[in-house]
């Protein structure tokens, strides 16, 4: 995962809405009425929250009807989990400054 793809991850999970989307959906696919429930938001900015989510590749989204499905990106999750993982070998080891 290159740096640019860990910018726009770490940008779309620094709202604190989209990081509740991410939580709701670790326990399986959400239909998009489902996650609206929990939020005091609009349709519209649901949208807007799951646009970024699936551009930044954690999030798949599949139709089904008028209904839009979400789930997690495993592959983008376990890349990022690596990427982070990575940043913190050198601590592990005693080579960081902490």
């Amino acid at each position: 995962m290159n740096a640019m793809d860990v910018a726009l991850i770490c940008r779309a999970l620094g709202d604190s809405n989209r990081l509740q989307i991410i939580q709701m959906l670790s326990d399986g696919e959400k239909c998009g009425c489902k996650l609206l429930e929990q939020f005091e938001i609009t349709q519209p900015t649901l949208s807007h929250h799951m646009k970024i989510l699936c551009e930044c590749g954690l999030v798949e989204a599949r139709k089904e009807g008028k209904w839009s499905h979400y789930s997690l990106n495993g592959e983008t999750l376990d890349a990022f989990r690596q990427f982070v993982e990575g940043l913190c070998g050198s601590c592990r080891e005693g080579k960081c400054g902490g």
